[in-house]
């Protein structure tokens, strides 16, 4: 029986981006598992440094985070991640280290057939595979987009293939650049494509075939998500009376905002537009300009910042929205915009990397650089109810496609194919 053991470290209390991944990834394989005889699946837990010299629990009880890394099979490993990154990169350059790093991990964990590392790194191992996730190569094509931290993955990635037999990585743009910049074989690299982590909602069906906007829901009767957005108004600056734009993500420059600020600001000026901008995300690094923007703007009133916000709150943001934008300059998979067409919401996206590849015909595209086109590509959304409504239809097609079952099979795919 196939034997994987997966590192669940990225899981927090409130996660987010990698988090997620391993969250659903684990949940699927360990669905297969429960009916199959075919394999085993269990994960490894690093705590932080201060946890394990206080000796305290690594993962407060906390929903879904819990649900993976309090689980009887996570085993908690009694090596810290700022002792373990070290001891990677001495074990690149002294084959004794890795040698004894690869021994004390296979008897700690009953010498697993596979090692699944899902955060830029895995450690070595003397009888187990070792794979790998690349999510994508930001801090080698955009090192602007990212802050020291990220900076430092190239080291480690470039010392950990030295010793990883296959790479997980999730999208085909992904996978060439995988290739391009780090000079992998393309054989070493396995595409598992990620999936929405939503449930599809009703299609609304009245007269008139239209999908109707926020602001029209109210008047055909069905509000299944009033009551959750009437008590976010109620702790936001967003009053829910106006209907919106969307855009869900961690606030960073990557995401491109400022460029989605000056559409916003165009669309105001130029079409009168009655929407207002929400901004769904936490604040992650170098954010500051994007509220400079917003001080900036003439609708300033108009534009609203929603911190971390609970999954069935954001479920509801995706549903009501009349478009959801999203002008990243550089995505993995760009998974969010996967989301709102799972829930029904129109999209509107930049034509790079690899969101082309996930919205297929079920998006409008724009240059992320250009607030003219983006602002362009908006308005033919918002003045042409067909076209929203035929979007509606193409985003619910192209989100069933991906499910975070199909993305467990091909990971234990990879798995097998080592074996």
């Amino acid at each position: 029986m196939l034997k994987a053991l997966i590192d669940v470290t990225p899981v927090t209390p409130r996660p987010s981006g990698v988090g997620l991944y391993v969250i659903n990834l684990v949940r699927a394989l360990q669905a297969i598992a429960q009916t199959s005889d075919t394999c085993e699946i269990e994960t490894l837990l690093q705590p932080g440094l201060k946890d394990w010299l206080l000796r305290r629990a690594v993962i407060p009880p906390c929903g879904e985070a819990e649900s993976i890394a309090g689980s009887p099979a996570c085993h908690v490993w009694d090596l810290p991640v700022r002792m373990s990154a070290p001891m990677l990169q001495g074990a690149y350059h002294a084959k004794p280290l890795q040698q004894l790093l690869a021994q004390h991990l296979d008897q700690r964990f009953a010498s697993p057939n596979i090692i699944h590392g899902t955060n830029y790194a895995v450690c070595p191992s003397r009888k187990a595979k070792t794979i790998m996730n690349i999510y994508d190569l930001t801090f080698i094509r955009y090192p602007e987009f990212v802050d020291r931290v990220v900076k430092t993955y190239r080291a480690q990635v470039e010392r950990c293939l030295s010793w990883t037999d296959l790479v997980i990585t999730i999208s085909e743009s992904s996978k060439r650049d995988i290739v391009e910049y780090l000079g992998v074989d393309a054989s070493r690299v396995w595409v598992t494509p990620l999936a929405s982590q939503y449930a599809p909602l009703p299609v609304l069906e009245y007269s008139g075939g239209i999908r109707a906007s926020s602001s029209m829901k109210s008047s055909i009767g069905y509000d299944p998500t009033r009551e959750i957005l009437d008590d976010l108004a109620k702790t936001s600056s967003y009053d829910g009376q106006r209907p919106y734009l969307l855009f869900v993500s961690t606030i960073e420059p990557r995401k491109n905002i400022g460029t989605l600020i000056e559409a916003f600001n165009r669309l105001k000026a130029n079409h009168r537009i009655d929407h207002a901008l929400l901004l769904v995300g936490k604040k992650g690094w170098h954010y500051e300009p994007v509220f400079e923007a917003i001080a900036q703007s003439p609708w300033r009133d108009h534009i609203h910042h929603l911190n971390y916000l609970s999954q069935a709150q954001v479920q509801a943001l995706y549903s009501q929205a009349d478009a959801f934008v999203y002008p990243s300059f550089y995505e993995g998979f760009g998974l969010p915009i996967l989301e709102a067409m799972t829930l029904g919401a129109p999209v509107v996206t930049a034509n790079v990397s690899s969101l082309p590849e996930v919205g297929g015909d079920a998006a409008l595209y724009a240059d992320p650089r250009c607030p003219d086109e983006l602002a362009e590509q908006i308005w033919r959304l918002l003045d042409d109810p067909s076209l929203r409504q035929c979007l509606v239809e193409r985003g619910r097609l192209q989100a069933a496609r991906f499910s975070w079952q199909r993305t467990a099979e091909r990971t234990l795919e990879a798995y097998h194919q080592l074996l």
